[in-house]
């Protein structure tokens, strides 16, 4: 499959969708179909696989968060498509690897790149539906106006535009209402509770239409910061108040829903954009018992926390032991809203409904998952089995040979099982060879022949 035909540009797309989705709408609601379902994504950040109590923390208490995987679904194979912030990102909100947007590395403050306005994000698929759309928290997929939420699909923002990490002499971190900064540096201590009451003054808001809410919490990313109602909370230290102060944030979205009466419409999903970064030490979080943490394609870097919520859809305390992405939310999102996604490019997630409402005998849609490093091809899994292809470690000091593992008996990635299945070994490489040819890889040469532009301006110096 190619992308070599050009792309419509993204009012093309909306301006023919939104009419043909119009006319759905009325056609649904003659057949008397179910209501337009809302969509929240709370999305945290470096958020560790074993950093919630309900995911193994015996240090950090997380009772809302393990309430809503008691009252829907657990995923212990949820994969963030990167291992780093800005590539999740933009893997969440096209439903593609970051590769094949060309935003594969993280960015700074005044990059003159990010995303492109060709794509078509999620925010913009679900306004073809009358979607009220809202981004709330860390955006990091370019700090340039055309690159800002609000020129992107979102109705309204409030957060920062990069990392909280980031500042520049004499330009402080700032946070941004819609496209103005309005505090500069920006107060870091109470920044999660004013995630929070942004995001329940949008529900309210828009309660009587269907909405989407993109929550990306700014932390646990360092510099770690609570307030005084959390300071002292956790055994964990500040790296555990900062994440039981965003299960507090957690609790208050689902109550709001729950107490305005809209819980059985709308589908909440909790996850974190890539693995802890374990080199922050006691500021870092917890991927055990997965191998190794955020920067790296070990599974400690991109399986993640993952948890659905539609109490009446979702059956409760459900366990699901398939591979499953963030790159799928687009697919099934846009399914559930009756969407239609675009059909000029490729997408990479797949519709995971079966999965998700629990339909038995559901299996994985993804006959092959991968990881990527940049623009390096690591990774593939298929199944149970994960094949690591020969890369240097992040720090270029050792080579990391090839090596397989079966993640059903090894989920710690300590044994290489290669020389007892050269079969499986051989049925990976196919996809390898596969994915090299559709989207590249550097660690041999290859280019890709789909890879898709990223957005680029010139950058006016502040």
């Amino acid at each position: 499959m190619s992308d070599a035909k050009k792309l419509v540009t993204r009012r093309q797309f909306l301006q023919a969708t939104i009419g043909a989705a119009a006319s759905m709408a009325v056609c649904d609601a003659c057949a008397g179909r179910q209501e337009t379902p809302n969509f929240v994504i709370i999305y945290a950040d470096d958020l560790g696989y074993n950093d919630l109590s309900c995911y193994g923390s015996d240090l950090i208490n997380t009772p809302r968060i393990d309430r809503m995987a008691a009252e829907g679904i657990k995923f212990t194979d949820f994969y963030s498509a990167a291992a780093v912030c800005t590539p999740s990102r933009a893997a969440l909100l096209t439903g593609c690897y970051p590769i094949r947007v060309n935003l594969p590395s993280v960015l700074g403050p005044f990059s003159p790149i990010g995303i492109s306005d060709r794509e078509v994000t999620l925010a913009e698929l679900l306004k073809t539906r009358g979607y009220a759309t809202a981004c709330i928290g860390k955006w990091h997929l370019g700090d340039q106006k055309p690159f800002l939420p609000t020129r992107h699909g979102f109705d309204y923002y409030f957060g920062l535009p990069y990392s909280n990490d980031m500042p520049r002499p004499n330009w402080p971190v700032p946070l941004i209402r819609n496209e103005q900064i309005i505090e500069q540096p920006v107060v870091q201590e109470t920044l999660t509770e004013r995630y929070t009451s942004e995001a329940v003054r949008f529900i309210n808001r828009n309660r009587n239409r269907p909405f989407f809410l993109y929550l990306a919490h700014t932390m646990p990313h360092v510099p770690l910061s609570v307030s005084e109602k959390f300071a002292g909370r956790s055994k964990r230290g500040l790296y555990g108040d900062v994440v039981e102060c965003i299960d507090w944030s957690t609790g208050e979205i689902l109550d709001t829903l729950t107490s305005l009466g809209l819980d059985k419409n709308t589908l909440v999903i909790f996850a974190s954009d890539n693995g802890p970064w374990l080199s922050m030490r006691e500021n870092g979080g917890s991927a055990l018992p997965l191998r190794d943490g955020k920067g790296t394609t070990w599974e400690g870097g991109m399986r993640v926390p993952g948890i659905a919520w539609w109490p009446g859809r979702i059956p409760k305390g459900v366990v699901c032991r398939e591979v499953v992405s963030t790159i799928d939310l687009y697919p099934t999102f846009a399914a559930l809203a009756g969407a239609r996604l675009p059909t000029d490019r490729i997408i990479d997630g797949k519709d995971v409904r079966p999965l998700l409402f629990g339909n038995r005998p559901a299996i994985s849609p993804h006959k092959a998952f991968f990881y990527y490093w940049k623009d390096e091809l690591q990774a593939v899994r298929s199944g149970k089995w994960k094949l690591v292809l020969e890369h240097k470690s992040r720090d270029g000091k050792k080579v990391i040979p090839q090596q397989l593992f079966n993640l059903e008996t090894d989920i710690g990635e300590t044994t290489d099982v290669s020389a007892q299945y050269p079969s499986v070994v051989r049925r990976l490489m196919a996809y390898v060879e596969e994915m090299r040819e559709d989207l590249g890889d550097a660690l041999v040469g290859k280019p890709g022949k789909n890879r898709r532009p990223c957005g680029r301006v010139s950058v006016q110096s502040q």
